[in-house]
């Protein structure tokens, strides 16, 4: 029988697998698709430029990630931040450039700066691993991010600010978003939240040989420790072993398992042996949905009208951000998604590049490669980032990332600072759980 089964060879499943591995358990990584690495995805071009189809950033807030990234003996690369250039803001059927915000009045950002200022306030007194114990946490979680906003009596160019914000992540909107939530993310900062978003923290930096060779790396640590193409249809958890039924029929049997397969993908799979309790936490939580667009060119022909490649948009492509040289990649927005997905491939890349034109000139319009990654709707990821809703924390509870008798998790979907960020960070800490034992 082995020590461990690890269910998904994302980054969560390889960092707890390599964690096992080189603790000297005996281990098996079952991974649902043909490759292993989860949302991370890259491809190289002719030119050998590589060019990331997942997750790309990272900050200073991401400490489990940047420590693994130095163990794997890779390197880090300052991120679109470093790029020359303002911003492009295309919105209300208008496109404008500059920074701060050109459509905003100077009252206005005096407002924003003051709303922001209320909410870091009410952020450092929540606790990121555990917001439940706010004294006021049901309260918080009941209110949507739109509401607050106007109980503090927000200007509405703010509440567009962040509604933009909220769009350019790929986030559900500010009325199906938890006030809770939201300050749980900010308070990952710790000491040195000062902003709503500081792009410091969150996205500064990217890995150079790509994030997916992160996952290469551990991949090869792993060696014939992970197997492909298993497709996990139960999982049954008994007092002293837990069995994975696969769709082949064939049953897996291990004393621990770690369950790193996405949220979406889970309900799916039939578990049996955890309590009532645990089985609602785990179904309750949702992602928010997009799709990345990635289009490569032969210059970073944006430097020349001066402008930095980072846009926001109330359009098909929330935002915009340069991910190398020549590359620009976006995001589809997730209130957009349904039309971008009614259309054949020839359509969604059209209307790609025509979002790409209005910002960026004719140029845009004509990349060397483009590619599209509907992350969404992939059947082994089914979504994007975890997304709370006002009542889902208080709904879900702190027993949806705890590991109970032989069942352990991990993967983004349980942490809230960047998903390659979550993924390392309980990966790393079911693996210490189940060495724990």
């Amino acid at each position: 029988m082995l020590d461990v089964v690890v269910l998904g060879a994302g980054l969560a499943g390889l960092s707890a697998a390599r964690d096992l591995r080189r603790a000297g358990c005996e281990v098996t990584l079952l991974e649902a698709r043909d490759r292993i690495g989860g949302r991370v995805l890259q491809t190289t071009l002719d030119d050998g430029r590589v060019v990331q189809l997942g997750g790309e950033l990272i900050g200073t807030a991401h400490t489990s990630y940047r420590a693994l990234v130095d163990e794997l003996g890779l390197t880090l690369r300052e991120s679109y931040s470093a790029e020359p250039g303002e911003t492009v803001w295309d919105i209300d059927d208008s496109v404008l450039t500059g920074d701060p915000a050109p459509w905003m009045s100077d009252e206005d950002h005096a407002d924003y700066a003051r709303v922001v200022g209320l909410f870091v306030d009410l952020a450092k007194g929540v606790d990121p691993d555990n917001p439940w114990a706010h004294p006021d946490a049901a309260a918080l979680d009941s209110v949507s991010f739109h509401a607050w906003l106007r109980s503090v009596g927000a200007r509405d160019s703010v509440v567009r600010m962040f509604e933009l914000a909220k769009a350019g992540l790929a986030a559900d909107s500010l009325k199906r978003t938890s006030l809770l939530a939201e300050l749980r993310k900010a308070a990952v900062a710790g000491d040195g939240l000062s902003n709503y978003y500081d792009v410091e923290q969150w996205t500064k930096f990217t890995v150079a040989e790509g994030s997916a060779t992160v996952a290469a790396r551990m991949a090869e640590e792993l060696r014939d420790h992970i197997r492909l193409s298993s497709v996990v249809t139960a999982i049954d958890v008994h007092p002293d072993r837990v069995e994975v039924v696969l769709a082949t029929g064939e049953v897996v049997t291990a004393a621990n398992v770690i369950c790193a397969i996405p949220v979406a993908p889970l309900r799916r799979i039939a578990i049996s042996g955890l309590s009532a309790e645990r089985l609602r936490a785990l179904r309750r939580v949702r992602n928010s949905l997009t799709a990345k667009v990635v289009a490569a060119y032969e210059t970073s022909f944006w430097r020349d009208l001066g402008k930095n490649g980072s846009s926001y948009s109330d359009g098909l492509v929330g935002s915009t951000w340069i991910q190398g040289p020549g590359v620009i990649s976006a995001l589809v927005a997730p209130s957009q998604l349904a039309f971008h997905l009614a259309g054949d491939q020839s359509a969604r890349d059209r209307d790609a590049l025509d979002a790409l034109a209005r910002m960026y000139g004719s140029q845009a319009a004509q990349p060397t490669a483009l590619f599209t990654r509907e992350w969404s709707t992939e059947p082994f990821t089914l979504g994007y980032m975890a997304h709370y809703a006002p009542g889902d924390l208080t709904a879900i509870g702190p027993t949806h990332s705890q590991p109970e008798g032989r069942f352990f998790v991990a993967g983004s979907d349980y942490w809230v600072a960047g998903y390659m960020e979550g993924a390392v960070r309980t990966g790393r800490a079911a693996a210490e759980g189940v060495l724990s034992r």
